[in-house]
């Protein structure tokens, strides 16, 4: 199934045929192939719509830079053209930041949410990380101002690539020079707002060996999302729920049947 969002072209997944429907939103770098063998075990009973989000998977990438606000605009307009006028909603990491969104903004369209791994809260900056902050921040501006001078324009802007491949985190070097500016964007946002507007039932499934999203992450949302409840995996981290996909999926079809 392919949905057409403003000229880009989102490949989506669409099994099962079931009266209910959840969509499934998977972490950055990922796609809907790390969901398949959750979604195919869930469509005996539901409708189940898995998108490869823009610039993951199969989906080519934005034509200009996005926050998660223009991800949560584009899964509205994929559940839309799904028929998907409410649903559940599975997602990992990344794809937890839209469902904090779309949840906290358009509760008519979510009834239930499985998080695992949620991404949206800031860490706390360690005194090197700000350091670290502080001087790429000044040398920056120096290269900015001496790219001002026409001669000095073309060398300006190959320090700054490697200025920003020296104090970029593993994960921003290895993207695309395209999708960097979305992936600054998106962590930039603290979600932790969100949080308390969200009104529908939540369950929280956490790796308590989780580096990426720690487990006070998921215990800072059980205390403030107003109806929810953390799972924690014993001995398994960010991707607890793919390593123990046949336990995760019990887990779900049972929250989602409650």
């Amino acid at each position: 199934m392919i949905v057409d969002v403003n000229g880009l072209q989102i490949k989506c997944e669409f099994l099962g045929s079931g009266d209910k429907n959840i969509l499934m939103l998977h972490g950055w770098g990922c796609s809907s192939v790390h969901f398949r063998e959750i979604a195919e075990k869930l469509s005996g009973e539901y409708r189940v719509l898995i998108p490869d989000l823009p610039g993951h998977g199969m989906t080519g990438q934005p034509g200009e830079p996005w926050g998660v606000d223009e991800y949560k605009d584009c899964v509205l307009r994929i559940m839309e053209s799904a028929g998907f006028d409410r649903c559940s909603v599975i997602a990992h990491s990344f794809g937890g930041r839209i469902a904090l969104k779309l949840a906290s903004m358009h509760p008519e369209k979510v009834d239930k949410m499985i998080l695992t791994g949620c991404a949206g809260l800031k860490k706390p900056k360690t005194p090197e990380q700000e350091k670290r902050e502080r001087e790429y921040r000044t040398k920056k501006e120096r290269l900015i101002r001496i790219g001002r001078l026409p001669l000095l324009k073309q060398y300006s802007a190959v320090m700054l690539d490697d200025l920003r491949t020296r104090y970029g985190s593993a994960d921003y070097n290895a993207l695309d020079p395209g999708m960097r500016e979305t992936f600054v964007r998106i962590i930039s946002e603290d979600l932790r707002p969100c949080l308390g507007m969200i009104r529908c039932p939540v369950l929280l499934v956490w790796g308590r060996n989780d580096q990426e999203t720690p487990l006070w992450m998921g215990e800072t949302m059980e205390k403030e999302i107003p109806d929810a409840g953390l799972v924690v995996f014993d001995n398994d981290d960010h991707f607890a729920y793919l390593h123990q996909w046949s336990r995760f999926t019990i887990i779900a079809e049972s929250f989602l049947k409650s």
